[in-house]
């Protein structure tokens, strides 16, 4: 019996991105994920909160695994890996990860994906999801705290649905920070200024913030909490463990904090901070509603620690560009048997004997 399994590597994502551009991708998953959102039902797609190993030894870093299952149908089961210190040290991104993809009825592993592409992306998009939900119309000045990977990705999704036409941007390594703008600006409308800026004058002159750092647990916050714009929107994405945060209490309690995914969020995410009534709707109760105009007009916090739901709609879309594009190869990764009682008992090999006949 021959049952495969697709395979998505680096050349797969490459081609993908060559073939549709990114910019169409981009779109793609932020309609994907918008999509998403306003249909989620509970009783139908189950994401339990992400678990995992944090450690500080040798260095600082976590292993998580964030599993989703879409019941009748079939299940994902994300791995991920942070470690700050990798782009220095390792020449490698700070997260690094792999998506499986299972059959519910059977339990047969479907697909198996590079994960790294598709968590900045799917990241970027949610933030413009919200960013186009939440933001004040018509403001066109946002900042970026946070100059690595992400913050390419947050800014390149947020230009395809909110017009920018000033970025104020600053990463406390030099390095990062002086690159940024050769890296960024590929990805921005024609014409977006972007200006190194101190932080303590990023964030009262700003409509919407960024915050995608590596701040050390229990070094935040990354600035006290100041005047700030009636209707800022902040976009937290670099909160994502126990203790590490980005925002000034002051300035989540005076605003509405809406989380991606509440029980994560509040074991570490910005809501780690927050008494539990303090803790607003989730983003898809936001998008299921009716109350989207009357928060352009307030201070919101949107919560990003990354929703399994978002990984899911990222691997499906990669599925479906793997059907027009024929990406990804097939490998019989199962060892499955002739006989399913029998583990001994593997492909037929060309004299017809069963695999390890030897006596113990």
């Amino acid at each position: 019996m021959s049952i495969t399994t697709r395979i998505f590597g680096t050349d797969d994502v490459r081609r993908a991105a060559d073939t549709l551009g990114l910019d169409e991708i981009m779109d793609q998953m932020i309609e994907r994920l918008h999509h998403a959102f306003e249909h989620y039902d509970p009783t139908q797609i189950e994401v339990p909160a992400r678990s995992g190993f944090h450690y500080e030894s040798p260095k600082v870093g976590l292993i998580e695994w964030m599993p989703v299952m879409a019941r009748g149908e079939h299940a994902l089961m994300k791995l991920v890996c942070y470690h700050p210190a990798n782009p220095v040290q390792s020449g490698l991104p700070t997260i690094l990860s792999s998506f499986a993809l299972i059959d519910t009825e059977t339990g047969h592993m479907i697909a198996i994906s590079d994960g790294t592409f598709l968590t900045a992306l799917r990241t970027g998009a949610a933030s413009a999801v919200a960013t186009r939900t939440l933001a004040s119309s018509g403001s066109g000045t946002v900042g970026m705290i946070g100059c690595g990977a992400q913050a390419i990705t947050q800014l390149h999704a947020i230009s395809r649905v909110y017009p920018i036409d000033l970025v104020l941007y600053w990463d406390s390594d030099p390095g990062t920070r002086h690159s940024f703008s050769a890296r960024m600006s590929e990805w921005l409308p024609r014409g977006t200024r972007l200006v190194e800026t101190p932080i303590d004058l990023i964030v009262p002159n700003v409509d919407v913030l960024c915050t995608a750092t590596s701040i050390d647990v229990g070094e935040g916050p990354l600035f006290d909490h100041g005047i700030t714009r009636e209707g800022l929107h902040v976009n937290a994405v670099g909160s994502d463990f126990p203790g590490k945060v980005e925002l000034p209490r002051e300035l989540l309690e005076a605003s509405i904090v809406i989380p991606d995914f509440s029980a994560q969020a509040i074991a570490e995410g910005e809501c780690q901070q927050l008494d539990d009534d303090l803790v607003g709707p989730e983003l898809y109760e936001i998008l299921q509603g009716d109350g989207t105009e009357m928060l352009r007009n307030v201070r919101t916090v949107f919560d990003s620690t990354g929703w399994a739901l978002e990984d899911l709609v990222a691997l499906e879309a990669l599925v479906e560009w793997s059907e027009e594009l024929d990406l990804g190869r097939d490998m019989q990764l199962e060892c499955i048997p002739q006989d399913p009682k029998n583990p001994y008992l593997l492909a037929e090999a060309a004299d017809s004997t069963a695999v390890g006949t030897t006596n113990r």
